[in-house]
């Protein structure tokens, strides 16, 4: 049986002058082209060579010994070649780029972004990319509470948060809760593990502890008092929202690093406002 989007150990039963043919064996009914521009000269007869079957630009399955950057079932970062009105092409390795429907992007995409993506066979029987590779990404127990990592943003959801694929291969989130900073589709950032559930999904955090980031805190409120010409039109009672507007911190990350400053003596606290001392 002839697999799409899969690598595959296949006989040459035949050659003709556009290439020759591949089938499981000899007495197989379906057969595949390997294109005369990728077969070697010693290549005969009932030789077995792996090849990635795909769909030229006809929708026809040809055969291929290029390598190709992803494969079935499997994730990669790939590049987006170009965007159209009908959807985006990623390169991945072979003569006819892939396409991304607008459907499974996470996010519009443009000329050049680099996107997490995986390989499937839509309803038309024809292999595409799909952003949305929640159910694509493995479980590990190889991290722990504390640990740093490296992952890649790839969705984000209004109820649950940001969804992040560790190392591009984990699947991890982080919460609704923890998002009090920027954070867009498609960046990689450092990231802090702070539960790593029974099923091998893990949970993440963008910012320190807070007996270390409450230093850097402190820092950034003295930064935004001063571009407020020394006196910070509200205190430590605001609103979370407007606390998050201002800082991208949580109300109690913030009441941390005004209470250092407090400490400190750099600033004074009144009914209305925070001012620098």
């Amino acid at each position: 049986m002839l697999e799409l989007g899969r690598k595959q150990k296949l006989t040459v039963i035949n050659s003709a002058k556009q290439g020759v043919y591949l089938a499981e064996n000899k007495e197989s009914k379906d057969k595949v082209l390997l294109p005369a521009k990728q077969c070697d000269d010693n290549l005969s007869v009932g030789d077995e060579i792996e090849v990635f079957l795909y769909l030229d630009s006809e929708d026809r399955i040809i055969a291929t010994i290029r390598e190709p950057m992803l494969t079935l079932g499997n994730i990669a970062v790939l590049t987006v070649s170009s965007v159209t009105r009908i959807g985006a092409f990623l390169d991945w390795g072979l003569e006819k780029d892939l396409f991304l429907p607008y459907k499974q992007q996470t996010v519009k995409v443009k000329e050049g972004d680099k996107v997490l993506c995986a390989l499937y066979i839509d309803k038309s029987n024809r292999l595409a990319a799909t952003m949305k590779v929640y159910d694509y990404l493995e479980t590990t127990d190889k991290y722990k509470k504390g640990d740093e990592v490296f992952g890649r943003v790839y969705e984000i959801s209004d109820n649950f948060g940001a969804f992040v694929a560790v190392d591009d291969m984990y699947s991890a989130l982080i919460p609704k809760k923890e998002l009090f900073s920027e954070i867009y589709v498609g960046d990689m950032k450092k990231f802090r593990v702070i539960d790593v559930r029974d099923d091998g999904k893990i949970t993440l955090a963008i910012r320190q502890p807070a007996y270390i980031q409450t230093d850097e805190d402190a820092i950034k409120v003295l930064k935004v008092i001063r571009e407020f010409d020394g006196v910070l039109p509200f205190n430590d009672k605001a609103s979370p929202e407007t606390i998050k507007r201002e800082f991208s911190m949580s109300k109690n990350e913030f009441k941390r690093a005004v209470g250092k400053l407090y400490k400190e003596r750099k600033i004074e606290i009144t009914e209305k406002s925070i001012r620098l001392i």
